[in-house]
Formats: structure tokens, sequence, C-alpha cells
């Protein structure tokens, strides 16, 4: 049973401290083994080792919340219209202060979402937390066109100079990299929907996001992210800037994504929006 003292640090060791300033932070905390508090000894650690000047941000997002994404289309696979029509009128509509995050993202990212004093995005679909001097501005603004985009915290954290910590979750489930797929040039796009309070369904338009060639991608651009590993309790760590991770993403999506692969029909990030 390792404390949340032990993890802070390790986590100091790794490189995680008040000079880090903004932590954009994807876990998978089985792999850390047992921790004193569980998800709250684990984001205690992680706001020590940031110290009072630093600003915690977790991914928040509800892909339930979706007409369009792959879990809900397990979910009413093989109902009648009527049926389905059922469905989408009981599903409950997103509310930023009381829709829990999806279990797709872990349970660190919703354990920071109920913390007292959390700041949370307002998009019904690809919402961010964080806690931190810095969260509310970062998290102002995120217009429904911008799932991942430019005006999306993620842009806000990209302009920040924030890091990444990717503590026990695989590299390829990195958020980070979706930026670059905004930064080719006419990117394909989605007509999506989601279900607001106050609002209904409603339907907007966006990029088509893709994380099919994230490992193919990480191949080429992994020496070039300014990466450090380590071991937080039983869990692979790695920390990085988030800049040069997205100007490499870029990069290589720019030079090597076809139009195949960009306008391909079967999107896999289809269960993330």
């Amino acid at each position: 049973m390792r404390t949340p003292q032990e993890l802070t640090a390790q986590l100091r060791g790794l490189g995680v401290g008040p000079g880090t300033g903004v932590l954009l932070v994807h876990a998978a905390l089985r792999s850390l083994g047992p921790v004193v508090g569980a998800s709250a000894g684990v984001l205690a650690a992680l706001r020590a080792a940031l110290g009072p000047d630093g600003t915690l941000v977790a991914y928040t997002a509800t892909p339930e919340n979706s007409a369009t994404s792959r879990l809900h289309q397990q979910a009413t696979a093989g109902f009648s219209p009527v049926e389905r029509a059922a469905y989408l009128a009981a599903m409950p509509p997103f509310d930023p202060l009381r829709t829990p995050c999806s279990p797709t993202v872990g349970r660190l990212s919703e354990e920071l979402r109920c913390t007292p004093g959390a700041v949370r995005s307002t998009h019904p679909q690809t919402s961010f937390a964080a806690l931190g001097p810095r969260a509310r501005p970062l998290l102002a603004q995120h217009p429904y066109h911008s799932h991942l985009g430019e005006e999306s915290p993620l842009g806000a954290l990209y302009r920040a100079g924030a890091s990444v910590l990717m503590l026990g979750a695989p590299l390829t489930t990195c958020t980070a990299f979706h930026l670059a797929e905004y930064r080719i040039p006419s990117p394909p796009q989605k007509r999506y929907g989601a279900v607001v309070r106050g609002r209904g369904w409603v339907g907007f338009d966006g990029v088509d996001l893709d994380d099919r060639h994230f490992a193919r991608m990480l191949e080429t651009i992994r020496p070039r992210l300014r990466a450090r590993c380590g071991r937080i309790g039983g869990a692979e760590a790695l920390l990085m800037p988030l800049r040069p991770a997205v100007d490499a993403a870029t990069e290589w999506l720019r030079a090597e994504l076809t139009p195949d692969e960009t306008g391909g029909a079967d999107r896999q990030m289809r269960a993330n929006s």
C-alpha cells in the first residue's frame, strides 16, 4: 500500500514540481497498485508535487452523450425506430456541474471533477476539468465545433506551455495529439449531436477525429517528444512538454497522412465523440 507522500516524491523525481506550471494528466490507476486514499490519494499526490501555484487538468469527456459515437451505436444496436426514439428521449442531458465523466477516461478524472474548487469546460462530449490558479482561464471557452481544437482548452494548454503526464496510460491515448488534426489542410468534417441541459438535442459540425494512426505516428515522432520516463508506484509513467509533442504530430500528419486515411469511414475516435 503506497502513500500519497511516496507518490509525490516519485513524481518530483520524474520532474513534476512547482516549476511545471500546468499539467494535463491521463491516468490508469489500476496500474499504480494500491494507494492510501485510492483516487483521492493519487490526486493529493499530484497536487502536492505541483505545489499551490500549479494547475492540474484532466480530460472529463462524456462520449456516451452522443448520437454518433461507437458507444451509442453499440447501445442501440438492433433497436427499432420506436425503441431508438425512446432511448434518445430518455438520455440525460449534459450538465457540466453534475454529469459524471465517462468511465472510459478513468477514475482520476472523476475524482478531480468532483473536488471542491474544480472548474469544468462546457463541451457536452469532450470537456476538461482543472484545479489550480489557472483553471478558469484555461477552460473559459470550449465551443461545440472545437472538440479538441484551437478554441478548446487543449488549444489553451498548448499556448500555456503545459506538460503532459501519462500515468500508467498508454501514449496512444494522449488527447493532446488530436490538436494536430486541426492543423492539417482541410481536415475532414463530421456532423455531431448531443443532448444538453436547457437546450435539448443540438447538432453541430466539427473535425472528424481519428486516433487509428497514433501508434504508427509514435514510431516516428517519439524521439522528438522530449519525454522523461520512470515509475510511479507500480505504473510506467511518461512526462513530456505538450507543445513539441503537438508540433511533431502536426508535422507527421501533414507529411504522412493520406487522403484515404483522413477520409475513411471507420473512425476509431467515434467512440469518444
